[in-house]
């Protein structure tokens, strides 16, 4: 019987990297390994952990494009879209839509994050 998830992980190039836009984000730290580099953690957050592993040859989702698809996504509640975006974009982020700025009433915002993933901003 499963009791609950234990981590969310995204392969990337750069797993490092990644651990530690997302645990900037979500206020958590980078666990590492010395004897497993390709698997970093991101912990010490409310939520489930991540987890960024290593991929050869990896290539980031083309979001919307189907031809290399997202596969998945992570969203986040927010209380302000304007300011989480100003901070997930200094943190390395690109905007990849501003949902909200052309479909009346949407609340959120499409975001990638350093390896290509898009992500979410919900207004909470």
């Amino acid at each position: 019987m499963l009791r609950k998830l234990q981590a969310i992980a995204l392969d990337c190039a750069d797993p490092v990297r990644l651990a530690e836009f997302y645990a900037e984000l979500l206020g958590g730290r980078v666990v590492t390994d010395p004897e497993n580099p390709r698997w970093v953690e991101v912990e010490g957050f409310e939520g489930t952990p991540l987890a960024c592993q290593q991929a050869d040859g990896y290539r980031p989702p083309a979001w919307p494009d189907q031809q290399r698809p997202q596969q998945m996504h992570l969203d986040f509640d927010v209380d302000d879209l304007d300011e989480e975006e100003k901070r997930v974009l200094a943190l390395g982020a690109t905007v990849l839509e501003r949902t909200d700025q052309i479909r009346p009433g949407a609340n959120w915002r499409v975001y990638a994050d350093p390896a290509g993933h898009p992500f979410c901003l919900c207004l909470h």
